[in-house]
């Protein structure tokens, strides 16, 4: 009877009505849903919620996609629907402030006029084949109105092996349009890095080439290593190889971290910067290692400026003396891609060059988050700094050397809430320290700050060298400009990080992401295993190959002029059967690596075309059985 009633006029209205009201009530409310995948693919991350939410003034997203051109590419219409999916989220997040507009600039149309105003251009998807646009344009349309400049960013291309940083770059586009003021970046630092005059010599130092590029993208100021306030203007402080810093400088470090600026930083146990020796052959500097305590501890690093790494693995190659060979230098690491975290800061690092390296680590219980960005190998240990200075022999280092299996961390990320490390507030000034009377009052005037606003991020590296031009780029000066040429990954690593502190601090709380095309894990399976099974046998078929071909040659040059016997020539038959023989097997254990994986999608094809419909034509036969039988 309650079939009967389901299946009536009326339940089949009121299900149809149920339907609509359910449809009605998911897109009256697009916010409720459930994110089922394994990488939560379609979740935002509350950084990307706070920034978009957040906006001060609405900002438009011009999403340049060619759709009708890639009706026919599968691969690029499941990425661009990826793409729109995820900018819809965004716009879903902003409560209205950012606005989205999907265009199809078609050939000789006003759209793909407009896209080349915005920098987006097209680009071949095949050889001699048609163009198509994939670019997304963030843009201020308040600046819009005549007479005024345009504000806005553009990414010309999103590439699909960018997949998993989709959802930064478009938030950090965003924010470069809502600020698009660049960002100051103060420069406090104790080793020549922005030039000085070399103690030896009294030669003037040029700038490394690092310096040079960060002034083409900031502001830079200069902050001297005893100042007693960080300029309120100055949004990221580099702090390179900080030594003996007094107290007032170091409250000026923390207040400027507790008022939301950004820190990177660069230590290290063994600066070689600091190790040329004087006149009389000792270093100027004897003690070559830099530390930032109390600072340190207040945010959750453990760093010993005595100790460094030393790594067999990685170690580079270096010419000693008049050595005939390059030998290994253990404190010396030329690290590639296994050893960076899947990180925006190190996308797209190949390698980089490191020199007598220190070591982080988190404290345990503190309230920050740290992030390992870059670490040795396994085949490592923690030796004393003192082994690295002027270090002449590093054959010293072998014989030292024993592996602790540990990986240790040269880079990482802290974030977090922090509170400072001067509770009590300004430290009283030390009578003997000389300190600048205008400068001490203009500081005392500065409110003090007990915790952050916010999360703060600093960025650390146990490492100074690496910014040295000798480690990671070669410097030409033509008709008086310098031009670097970089072999390693080192300047890029620095700039990565300016970009990822440059933006507001939720920016820097969004992580790499899943992909949306994921691997068929099992057949993956089934190719090593076919792989590791069958390439020993074709290894040993392309020998015996190879022999049986020697032993035919032999054969034929033992012949005396166009005599053959009839058992050399039975002889050379029975090479040539067994050569073809050879070559069937091997072609047949080339043939059975894929078997495997035709057989699986065989099965796959079944399942999906043939099981399932007779499971449910068998469920609905049952059914229909089981009412019979019960009326």
């Amino acid at each position: 009877m309650k079939n009967r009633s389901l299946f009536s006029a009326t339940g089949l209205a009121l299900t149809g009505f149920f339907l609509l009201l359910s449809v009605a009530v998911i897109s009256a409310f697009p916010r409720l849903r459930i994110d089922l995948t394994q990488d939560k693919l379609f979740t935002l991350a509350d950084g990307t919620r706070s920034i978009v939410s957040g906006l001060e003034k609405p900002i438009d997203l011009l999403f340049f996609y060619s759709e009708d051109a890639t009706a026919d590419i599968p691969q690029i219409r499941t990425y661009g629907t990826r793409v729109l999916e995820l900018l819809n989220e965004m716009a879903i997040a902003s409560d209205g402030n950012v606005n989205l507009r999907a265009i199809d600039p078609v050939p000789f149309s006003e759209e793909e006029d407009l896209a080349a105003e915005y920098g987006v251009q097209p680009v071949p998807v095949t050889q001699g084949g048609e163009e198509v646009f994939f670019g997304l344009v963030a843009l201020d349309p308040s600046t819009l109105e005549e007479g005024q400049e345009k504000v806005f960013e553009t990414i010309p291309l999103i590439r699909p092996d960018q997949e998993e940083y989709l959802e930064y770059e478009f938030s950090k586009l965003i924010t470069q349009v809502a600020n698009p003021e660049p960002p100051i970046v103060g420069v406090m630092s104790t080793i020549p890095i922005d030039g000085g005059v070399n103690p030896a010599t009294m030669d003037p130092i040029s700038p490394i080439m690092l310096m040079d590029n960060i002034r083409q993208l900031y502001t830079v100021q200069r902050v001297a290593p005893d100042a007693q306030a960080i300029g309120m203007d100055i949004d990221i402080l580099i702090v390179a190889h900080p030594q003996e810093l007094g107290e007032q400088t170091l409250y000026a470090i923390d207040q400027h971290v507790m008022r939301g600026g950004k820190v990177l930083l660069f230590l290290d146990p063994n600066a070689d910067s600091q190790s040329a020796p004087g006149p009389d052959g000792v270093p100027f500097v004897e003690n070559q290692a830099s530390d930032l305590e109390p600072l340190l501890s207040a945010w959750g690093i453990e760093y010993d400026s005595q100790q460094a790494v030393a790594d067999k693995e990685l170690a580079l190659m270096v010419s000693i003396g008049d050595s005939p060979r390059p030998l290994p230098h253990y404190g010396m690491m030329g690290i590639q891609r296994p050893g960076f975290a899947n990180d925006i800061v190190t996308n797209g690092l190949q390698v980089m060059n490191f020199s007598s390296v220190g070591a982080l680590s988190p404290i345990e219980g503190a309230s920050t988050t740290f992030e390992p960005l870059i670490r040795s190998s396994a085949d490592s240990m923690l030796m004393e700094s003192s082994f690295f200075k002027s270090l002449t022999d590093p054959t010293i280092l072998l014989d030292e050397f024993m592996a602790d299996d540990q990986r240790y961390t040269i880079a990482a990320r802290v974030t977090g809430e922090l509170q400072s490390a001067f509770p009590q507030g300004r430290p009283a000034t030390d009578t003997g320290e000389d300190v600048d009377a205008e400068q001490a009052e203009r500081a005392a005037m500065i409110e003090h700050i007990n915790e952050t606003d916010g999360v703060a991020s600093i960025i650390v590296v146990a490492d100074t060298d690496f910014l040295g031009d000798r480690l990671w780029v070669q410097v030409q000066n033509i008709f008086g400009q310098r031009v670097g040429q970089a072999f390693a990954s080192n300047g890029d690593f620095v700039m990565n990080s300016l970009d990822n502190l440059a933006g507001e601090s939720e920016l820097a709380t969004i992580r790499s992401r899943g992909r949306y095309a994921r691997p068929f894990q099992k057949v993956l399976e089934l190719q090593r295993a076919a792989d590791t099974r069958l390439r020993a046998e074709e290894r040993e078929l392309l020998e015996d190959l190879q022999r049986t071909e020697q032993q035919i040659s032999a054969l034929n040059a033992g012949r005396e002029g166009n005599e053959v016997t009839p058992e050399q020539q039975a002889e050379v038959d029975r090479f040539y059967q067994r050569q073809l023989e050879t070559r069937r097997r091997l072609r047949e254990v080339q043939l059975g690596l894929n078997r495997d994986i035709e057989r699986l999608g065989a099965t796959l094809k079944f399942i999906n075309t043939a099981l399932v419909p007779i499971l449910l034509v068998l469920f609905v036969l049952g059914l229909g059985f089981i009412r019979r039988r019960r009326s």
